[in-house]
């Protein structure tokens, strides 16, 4: 659950007490980089009007987001995220493509500073299995949207995905990452669970559905292997693993060399399994 502080006026308002398991390393960047509203917001896609106002929680660098922009060119899109630092890359995004219909601006999403009915569109990529209370989360993206709008939340599921061949320490991967990520204040599994979050944040429309990311060629073995190898010993995921006391630098150097092996198989084949929802409020 998320800590309350209290305002100056006195009202508690809750902060967020998870902790971003991955971090901001290049190796992370170079997979959220990759991200566009095709790949990971397809779902949302035929819902989206070029009039509409949508907001983006955890836009990261806003490859994402600036899909999104451009697929409400008579809207706007106000892009947020739990970190300052990532919002500087997000904003050259924008800038590069020419966007204006874009603003940007930190925020919690268990305490979002917006009035209800602000938006048409409240979306959300991979961020609830990184929040402490993601049904409160689900309740505050519920009341910014306004009445006939929707909320959209996309998540992976950790314990689903699946790869051939069954790599040594491949295993010693994922049960790692389940153990740093929960110890972080999170739900690695989300995907599965976002329905059932949605319905106790208040919502009775939900739309629910599963897509894949899928990796099988040479170069998205060579590019996904290496970039999760790479995490595994350079980035705060890494770091944090450590520090909880869940591995040492010998076991990640393992875990990296099985990443680096598997992403080397020519029979080789990952599948990330996603949760989604559209909410209709």
């Amino acid at each position: 659950m998320p800590r309350e502080t209290t305002t100056p006026s006195g009202t508690a308002t809750p902060r967020e007490t998870a902790v971003y398991t991955h971090g901001h390393h290049e190796s992370v960047l170079r997979s959220h980089t990759w991200r566009t509203a095709a790949n990971s917001a397809a779902y949302l896609i035929g819902a989206l009007r070029p009039h509409m106002k949508v907001l983006d929680i955890g836009c990261g660098p806003g490859t994402i987001t600036a899909d999104l922009a451009e697929l409400v060119p008579e809207g706007h899109v106000t892009a947020v995220d739990h970190a300052p630092d990532i919002l500087g890359k997000a904003r050259a995004t924008a800038a590069e493509r020419g966007l204006t219909n874009i603003d940007f601006a930190v925020a919690d999403v268990h305490d979002l500073d917006y009035p209800d009915d602000s938006f048409c569109v409240v979306h959300a990529h991979q961020v609830l299995q990184h929040v402490g209370d993601p049904v409160r989360a689900l309740r505050e993206m519920r009341r910014v949207c306004r009445p006939g709008g929707i909320v959209a939340v996309r998540d992976a599921d950790y314990s689903a995905m699946t790869w051939y061949p069954d790599v040594p320490a491949m295993g010693d991967w994922l049960d790692l990452y389940l153990r740093v990520a929960r110890a972080n204040g999170g739900e690695p599994d989300a995907g599965r669970r976002l329905r059932a979050w949605a319905l106790r944040a208040g919502f009775t429309d939900i739309t629910a559905t599963a897509a894949t990311w899928c990796y099988a060629s040479d170069d998205e073995r060579a590019w996904w292997s290496g970039l999760w190898a790479d995490r595994t010993v350079a980035s705060a995921y890494a770091g944090r693993a450590v520090a909880g006391g869940h591995t040492d630098a010998t076991g990640l150097d393992a875990v990296a060399a099985a990443w680096r092996t598997w992403g080397a198989e020519a029979e080789g084949w990952f599948a990330v399994l996603h949760g989604e929802i559209l909410c209709r409020k």
